[in-house]
């Protein structure tokens, strides 16, 4: 199948026009009945050059959209909302970067990518000493690196309590989950023959 990407023909396709009555070879695609979306590209209509000018001319891309809708479309950002497998916020890595401190978005997307990659190394450094899954998000949930000591260990709880308790922070009660983590994972490291 030949294509001219100058005038949108493409030739050799061996389908007819689908103007009724039209023997010519149909050339042009035209969007079809199904629009493209989750379920695929869509379906195309394939029309000879005198009936695919036809059907651009009377063609309504909007029509059986509200206005909000027909707005969005027209907007410079349209499009940008969706994602695909190329193109999605998290770049394919842990969590959406944040723009706003770095004057390229690709500087953005590398350090997550970088945070990313650390992390991997860090697993591959707790599976190398025997730690399970949920020794290595107690160590996560502290802050602390898997050298860590029994008075690292209480310095840092300490120190989490003291941010996270609404007794401490002046009745702030925003951080209970997160001291209920922070606790949680303290008594799981302190059972560790690393901490005995």
């Amino acid at each position: 199948m030949k294509q001219d990407r100058f005038h949108g023909r493409t030739q050799g396709t061996g389908r007819l026009c689908e103007a009724p009555g039209c023997n010519e070879p149909g050339e042009f695609r035209a969007p079809g009945e199904r629009a493209p979306g989750f379920d695929g590209p869509g379906a195309y209509r394939w029309f000879c050059l005198d009936h695919v000018r036809a059907f651009n001319q009377g063609y309504d891309f909007f029509r059986g959209m509200t206005p909000e809708e027909i707005a969005r479309a027209q907007s410079p950002l349209s499009g940008w909302a969706g994602e695909t497998r190329a193109f999605r916020p998290t770049a394919g890595i842990d969590q959406t970067p944040r723009w706003a401190d770095f004057p390229d978005p690709l500087d953005a997307i590398a350090a997550r990518a970088k945070l990313r990659r650390e992390d991997v190394r860090k697993a591959q450094d707790a599976m190398r000493r025997g730690l399970s899954v949920a020794d290595r998000q107690a160590y996560d949930a502290l802050g602390l690196d898997f050298e860590a000591d029994r008075r690292s260990l209480r310095a840092r709880y300490s120190e989490l309590v003291r941010r996270y308790h609404p007794d401490r922070n002046g009745g702030d009660r925003t951080h209970e989950a997160r001291l209920r983590e922070v606790v949680e994972a303290y008594q799981h490291l302190r059972r560790l023959a690393a901490f005995a």
